[in-house]
Order: C-alpha cells, then structure tokens, then sequence
C-alpha cells in the first residue's frame, strides 16, 4: 500500500475535479429528471391512452435497458449520426451533444425520470378512494383534487423509494467514467491507477467519497421522511 500517493497535492486536485463533476450530474439529472418525472407520471395516470402508451413505452425502454447501453446510444449513436454533427456548431440544441458531459447528464436524466415516474404513478393509483371521495365532496375539480390532496400524498409517499433511486443514481454516475475526456470520481480513480499502477489505494479512495455523499443523502432522506411520513410511525406507548 502507498497511500502518499492519494494524499499528494496533485492527487487530491485530480479527486476534488471528480467529485465536482460526479455532484454537477448527480444534482442536475435528479432536478431535470424530477420534473420529467412529474410530468411522465401525470400522464401514466391520465385517461389518454396515446399518453399512457407512449410514456409507458418510454419508461419500459429505460428501465428495460442497462444505463451502460443507454449512455453509449447517446454519445457514441446519437450524437455521431451525420445529421447530428452537421448541426451541432451552431444549431440549437444540436450544439449540446457535442458536449461529453450533456451526452452522460442527458442519459442518467432520462434514466432517473423513468424509474421515478412509474414510482409516483405508483402511488398515485394508490392513492386512499377516501381522501380523493372527501376532496370531491368538497366541490374540488380534478386539477384542484390532483394538486391540493393526490400529488402531496403520493410524493411523500414516494419518498423511501425514492431515496433509493437517489443513492443508485450516485452509484451511477461512475458509468461517466466511460465517456472519454469527462473525469468523473471513478474516472480520477482509474486515472490515478493507470498512473501509479495502484489499484486498491485509488479505488478504495474512491469508495471512501462515494460511501461519505451515500450518508449524507440517506441523512436528508431520514429528516424528509421523519418530517413528512412522522403520523405514520407507531405510536410510542
């Protein structure tokens, strides 16, 4: 073991430049896909069956596929077609896929409103008949009945699952290792071992950052839940 290496200015700067990046796909795909997946699961729900259909599709295709797969159809398939690279100096949004790092957000985006729609689909179907039969009875329309009473209660309900899709999109986000010229956690750690041929020195570093942002993303869950699901816990006697 040499742990010197890890702890060396230059090291350091390497991890800290792929941290930064892992937070940067991290926070911007769970928003992005968060709002995605408000709307993907509002038309799971709806009575188009076009919608329905379509977006079951899409979320079957995502949660069907590896995201391994997914991120090489985008940087390696998509945003190498002809078409694509004839655009992509000065047509928007062509522009992006130039991009390494929009290529590996746009596909853990995507990802991530796949898997949390259908969860909030979920707990919109599951939603008590006497909650959604109370709020009528108050004269409230369907808009007013999905925002005031269904959405909240679904999206509290969504949150310990949800708290898993987080964590495994963090997890995830070392697949933008393989994408080249973007430095990610993973990406430092592979660089530094290719460097110094030490294997188990840059990959336990690495761990070590990834298993400290887990805790502080299953802490925030807890409080959430603690605040948000506390009429549910037992009653202490």
């Amino acid at each position: 073991m040499n742990w010197e290496v890890i702890f060396q200015p230059d090291t350091l700067a390497l991890y800290g430049e792929g941290l930064i990046t892992t937070l940067k796909l991290l926070i911007a795909s769970l928003a992005i896909g968060a709002v995605l997946a408000l709307l993907g699961a509002l038309a799971l729900v709806s009575r188009s069956w076009i919608l329905r259909k379509t977006v079951g599709a899409f979320t079957y295709f995502m949660r069907g596929t590896p995201l391994l797969i997914q991120v090489y159809l985008i940087y390696y398939g998509f945003s190498q077609l002809e078409w694509v690279q004839a655009r992509w100096d000065a047509v928007w949004p062509w522009t992006y896929f130039k991009e390494p790092f929009f290529c590996a957000f746009l596909a853990f985006t995507l990802n991530t409103a796949a898997y949390t729609a259908e969860m909030l689909a979920g707990s919109i179907r599951e939603t008590s008949k006497g909650e959604v039969e109370a709020a009528r009875a108050m004269g409230m329309s369907r808009w007013q009945l999905m925002r005031r009473v269904v959405m909240p209660s679904a999206i509290r309900r969504t949150l310990p699952a949800y708290s898993n899709e987080v964590v495994m999109m963090l997890h995830s986000t070392s697949l933008a290792s393989t994408v080249p010229s973007l430095v990610d956690l993973t990406g430092a750690a592979s660089r530094v071992y290719s460097d110094y041929y030490l294997p188990f020195e840059a990959y336990i570093a690495a761990a070590v950052v990834y298993l400290c942002i887990t805790f502080i993303l299953i802490g925030l869950f807890r409080l959430a839940e603690r605040h948000f699901l506390g009429y549910l816990a037992p009653r202490k006697a």
